[in-house]
């Protein structure tokens, strides 16, 4: 198991620890406040649950060794269940709250013990940014890519994508919540109480349509980093002195899996077929060395492309 694997897994665990508690403490709240946005959170928080099982399924699914029906593993299972992930987000997350929303707002029934309710968003908004804080840390370790923005374009954890997407759309949304249960509870009015939920499942709603289609990039089949073609390209010359890359592809086939294959033109400098594979041999081997994720690579020795 990869460190950055490792790291994934216990950042999944954080978060599905913290949010079954803040799913249960925001439940007990939303029912004795008959705060719609509570509620809305709520859900918000059995969702996340949910989806970090399915990470965990997927993580558990994703090292089955390659067998004859799937020879390159099972490592886009991981990218099948964060899908998964998004889609629950969408349903049960997203559309719920606004359905409640707007349900509330016709329903004008008044926010009780708004106090109570105040005090559960705050002891979730701790809770949300310890996880928040520990995907964080789990983020710069892995990240080689600068922005945080040019990380989520560029990683390929899907796991860890989804982590960081959720505990920030979740941090957004208690900030939400709690904005607009102090407005009803200022105002009396709970026309803030039923924005806030409505307001909560557009945030999850939007996260989850960026978060479906980073997804889809990484289950289509995503180059992988350009580091490992730069490197190839430069070993090539190392042990062939006029030979050169023909063909490169480096296909992400898991979360930290990559499939590496290329056809290499020798030169003429090389003097037999034995001296060209001994070569070959040698340059596979620091290849993989170099990058851990490749689990597969194939090399060809061509004249053209």
């Amino acid at each position: 198991m990869s460190s950055s694997h490792g790291g994934s897994i216990k950042v999944i665990v954080t978060a599905l620890v913290a949010n079954l508690g803040i799913a249960l403490a925001k439940l007990v709240g939303a029912i004795i406040s008959g705060s719609a946005s509570l509620l809305a959170e709520s859900i918000h928080s059995l969702v996340d649950s949910t989806n970090q099982v399915f990470l965990l399924i997927g993580n558990k699914k994703s090292q089955k060794p390659a067998d004859a029906k799937h020879p390159l593993g099972y490592g886009r299972e991981a990218f099948f269940w964060s899908f998964m992930v998004a889609i629950l987000l969408f349903s049960m997350g997203g559309l719920f709250a606004i359905y409640e929303g707007f349900h509330k707002l016709h329903d004008n029934s008044e926010v009780n013990s708004p106090l109570l309710g105040f005090v559960i968003l705050l002891v979730s908004v701790i809770l949300e940014g310890y996880s928040f804080w520990a995907c964080l840390q789990e983020v710069k370790n892995q990240n080689q890519f600068g922005t945080l923005w040019n990380w989520f374009k560029n990683t390929k954890n899907s796991e860890l994508v989804v982590i960081f997407t959720e505990d920030a759309a979740a941090l957004l949304g208690l900030l939400i919540a709690l904005i607009s249960l102090s407005l009803a509870w200022i105002t009396g009015q709970s026309f803030w109480d039923s924005l806030g939920s409505i307001l909560v499942g557009v945030v999850l709603i939007v996260v989850s349509i960026l978060l479906s289609i980073e997804v889809k990039s990484f289950i289509i089949g995503e180059s992988s980093t350009q580091e490992i073609q730069l490197f190839v390209e430069k070993e090539v010359k190392q042990y062939f002195p006029d030979g050169r890359v023909l063909k490169l592809i480096a296909l992400q086939t898991g979360s930290d899996e990559v499939m590496l294959s290329y056809k290499l033109h020798p030169g003429n400098t090389i003097k037999s077929l034995d001296e060209a594979i001994d070569k070959v041999n040698a340059l596979e081997k620091k290849t993989k060395e170099t990058f851990k994720s490749i689990r597969w690579q194939f090399v060809e020795l061509d004249k053209e492309d």
